[in-house]
């Protein structure tokens, strides 16, 4: 079996993606769920292609996965998609179809007092943002394409950047975001809407970063999972799994552990 793909949180629940013998099993992360993966060598996913169904009753579209041996991991070169949107600063001709679709500029905060700007079709605000893992969030503009969306979120990337790294991310789950930092913010862009999202998480202390797949869950927040294993706490980075080989028995790895497992 392989870590093929994941899915992040957003309005139902996160998941992994694991495959053997080219079907592709969804594992649910919902809190609660059991997890006893082994982890073993990690090479390229591959890829994963939704083909229709065969039932009469035209149910939903099945996952086939085409394995590879390449070295690289989670993609090699040739499985590696480059989205042309990522770097973009507005100065293209709009390659995609998707960009001539109304877009919404928002900001995402992070706990305590970290923020990024961005962008994203108007119907998708709410659901990206809930993929990022924000806890905080303000709607700014809504512009006609995504041309003019990328060029407003570049003049405002200078200011706030428009990236944050899930370790950031993570050093802040425990925590709340700082009021002051964020009325100070929607004061000076002056929001069209503001999203407070809750994850249901309730740590007491910051998670400990971790690859594994061993423990239970107690929730997700964007792309990452926070599982329990003997008595300490793990935040593990869904994506950092992609391209391991897994097989049944839960981890043999001495773990670091958390202050929380000695009170």
């Amino acid at each position: 079996m392989q870590v093929v793909g994941y899915r992040a949180r957003v309005d139902d629940h996160a998941a992994l993606l694991v495959a053997e013998d080219g079907a592709v099993t969804v594992e649910r992360l919902d809190p609660g769920t059991e997890l006893s993966y082994r982890l073993g060598e990690r090479h390229c996913a591959g890829a994963v292609e939704s083909v229709a169904s065969e039932s009469d009753a035209g149910g939903p579209d099945e996952m086939v996965h085409h394995g590879c041996d390449a070295a690289d991991a989670p993609y090699c070169p040739e499985h590696t998609s480059r989205w042309p949107c990522a770097r973009c600063t507005g100065d293209c001709g709009k390659p995609i179809a998707a960009c001539d679709e109304e877009h919404a500029v928002y900001l995402a905060a992070f706990a305590p007092d970290t923020v990024k700007v961005g962008v994203t079709r108007s119907w998708r605000l709410e659901t990206r943002l809930r993929e990022q893992g924000a806890d905080r969030a303000a709607h700014l503009r809504t512009v006609a394409d995504g041309r003019i969306a990328r060029q407003v979120e570049a003049d405002i990337a200078v200011e706030l950047g428009d990236r944050v790294r899930v370790p950031t991310k993570i050093a802040g789950f425990a925590e709340a975001v700082d009021e002051s930092f964020w009325e100070s913010l929607c004061a000076a862009y002056d929001p069209l809407e503001t999203y407070d999202f809750d994850y249901g998480l309730a740590l007491a202390d910051r998670p400990l970063a971790e690859t594994l797949a061993t423990g239970t869950v107690c929730g997700t927040k964007g792309r990452v999972a926070v599982v329990e294993n003997a008595g300490s706490v793990y935040a593990v980075d869904l994506r950092d799994l992609v391209g391991y080989e897994v097989s049944g028995g839960g981890t043999e790895r001495e773990l670091q552990s958390s202050l929380g497992a000695f009170g």
